[in-house]
């Protein structure tokens, strides 16, 4: 029993060892499969790229001190700097500064970075390397605000030759102070300037240079402003002497603007010449018109006030007059002026009247003589007109010897009898006409306010042009 147990085992073993090693019959879909080609299960090696060994280092950083400057105890290293200005963003009047968007390319030569390459004719690295190497100590003098561009990286790159010169070039923004002078303005030119230096070193330790004298500076020939017209760039070096700590070199790079006139003609100019000539129409209007001449003056007036302040308020507080102040100050004292000439011309029509009402009541006969000389005198009737009014005819004409009769009489009722004054006034007929007759005033501000407004304007435009 036993022996036929062991035979039945033995059987079944062989029939599962033979089933397990019979191929498996893949399951029907319906679809036909390809051969896939060889290459796509076995990738082909680049032998280019398959490193042989350890890699050399060509740039013994971790060997040198690089917290000294080359040839440290030695003459002074020389680095040349060149500038491609990328953008001239802004110019601030009120805060008196410009922000520039710049390359910036400093050349110098470190034998501790030399290294012997047969295929390499440079190597080009990014801003890490820069946290490990010396690096000239640039700073723009006088700015207020700078940072080096980070996106979508460090604008960094550092290019190192087998000789041991070096590049170092950076993107950076910066607003630098620039002192503007605006006696002249808008008709004004500003000249500002970005000063490079050295913070540590001295002339004794670092010589900062212009690499290529005028053509280290490059300009970007779209660069252009709202307001201004960039009229040139040049490039400038000097010594800056500090008490404390000596001479530096400092760079300079220095551009000249021009302002655009035509934005302040039409937003400041042209608006206060219209005030300015709106101000002439009361000088038509009848002088018993006192609503329509007052508001119109008025009017004028607080216009000419508010362009006075809204060109103030977009401008710093100097002490001294600019050219806009004085162009607008002489027209807001020419609309004033118009005010009060008015004024003039209602006081002395109030005070004839009443002189007129005083000999009226004191004198009832001579109502139709004193109304024909104060027509005349006024200037509102002809002479004709004024004899046909008071009882003579058109046809009649006055002798001089009556002229002065009806003068003297007039005076004489007006409270004016003494002999020597009849004979003043008699000399000086034509300036008691003018004093007396209130529309002549207005005939004659009508020439005097636009000549003189005139002649006011052709010595600005030739002074300040």
């Amino acid at each position: 029993m036993p022996y036929f147990t062991r035979l039945i085992l033995f059987l079944f073993c062989l029939m599962v060892l033979v089933e397990s090693r019979k191929p498996k019959r893949k399951r029907w879909t319906g679809q036909v499969e390809t051969p896939k080609p060889s290459h796509l299960y076995k990738k082909n090696l680049d032998v280019t790229k398959i490193r042989k060994g350890k890699p050399q280092q060509l740039l013994r950083v971790d060997e040198h001190d690089f917290s000294m400057r080359p040839a440290f105890g030695g003459p002074a290293i020389p680095v040349g700097v060149d500038v491609q200005v990328e953008s001239l963003d802004s110019i601030s009047e009120v805060d008196m500064d410009f922000t520039m968007t710049l390359y910036l390319r400093h050349y110098w030569k470190d034998e501790r970075l030399a290294f012997s390459s047969a295929s390499n004719k440079s190597m080009t690295f990014d801003g890490r390397l820069v946290k490990k190497i010396w690096v000239p100590d640039v700073f723009f003098v006088h700015s207020k605000r700078s940072f080096t561009h980070d996106t979508t990286t460090d604008n960094i790159m550092l290019r190192v030759f087998p000789d041991g010169h070096v590049l170092y070039s950076m993107r950076i923004t910066v607003t630098a102070m620039c002192n503007m002078d605006f006696s002249h303005f808008p008709l004004d030119s500003q000249t500002c300037s970005l000063e490079l230096e050295s913070y540590a070193y001295t002339d004794e330790d670092l010589m900062l240079y212009w690499k290529n004298g005028d053509e280290s500076l490059k300009t970007d020939e779209k660069i252009s402003l709202s307001q201004f017209l960039i009229q040139k760039f040049h490039t400038t070096s000097r010594l800056a002497f500090y008490s404390s700590t000596g001479w530096y070199n400092r760079l300079y790079i220095n551009f000249t603007l021009r302002r655009h006139i035509f934005f302040f003609l039409l937003q400041t100019y042209f608006p206060a010449t219209l005030m300015v000539m709106l101000s002439w129409v009361s000088f038509w209007i009848d002088r018993r018109a006192v609503p329509a001449r007052v508001s119109l003056g008025i009017t004028t007036v607080l216009t000419m006030t508010t362009i006075i302040t809204g060109v103030n308020a977009s401008m710093p507080r100097v002490s001294y007059v600019k050219a806009v102040d004085i162009y607008l100050w002489v027209s807001f004292v020419f609309v004033f002026l118009s005010v009060l000439e008015y004024a003039a011309v209602n006081y002395l029509t109030t005070v004839q009247e009443r002189k007129e009402r005083k000999l009226r009541e004191k004198f009832p006969g001579m109502c139709g003589m004193l109304h024909s000389k104060t027509m005349m005198l006024d200037g509102s009737y002809s002479e004709s007109e004024a004899n046909s009014l008071a009882g003579y005819p058109r046809s009649h004409i006055l002798t001089e010897e009556e002229k002065q009769d009806k003068i003297v009489v007039h005076l004489g009722l007006s409270g004016e009898a003494n002999a020597a004054r009849k004979k003043g006034l008699l000399k000086g007929q034509m300036g008691f006409r003018i004093f007396q007759n209130t529309h002549a005033i207005d005939k004659y501000s009508r020439l005097i306010f636009p000549a003189s407004y005139i002649f006011f304007n052709l010595i600005y435009w030739s002074v300040f042009s």
